[in-house]
């Protein structure tokens, strides 16, 4: 049953840095959604919540948590992007 935990993470987790890299290179938060990256954060601390309350500290739970910090790292680049966004509008270079 964890093996497809792990690679539903896995298939995931891929996706993740390549949204982070194109998030970064865009410079604008425009064609992001920020709803959806906390939904996806609220998923991903409900999984490790489950983990640790099933005391299963185990692969899958390393898995939860890469991909937490990834999606974290994505909505820590939205908000600077949405600085970018901002300073486009007021006219200053980004």
């Amino acid at each position: 049953m964890e093996i497809c935990e792990t690679i539903m993470l896995i298939c995931f987790g891929l996706s993740w840095p390549i949204s982070l890299i194109k998030n970064i290179k865009s410079k604008t938060a425009k064609t992001m959604n920020v709803q959806f990256t906390l939904l996806i954060i609220v998923g991903y601390l409900a999984g490790i919540a489950a983990k640790f309350i099933g005391g299963q500290f185990n692969f899958v739970l390393a898995m939860y948590l890469l991909n937490l910090v990834i999606v974290v790292c994505n909505l820590i680049v939205y908000f600077i992007n949405k600085r970018y966004d901002r300073m486009r509008e007021a006219g200053q270079r980004v």
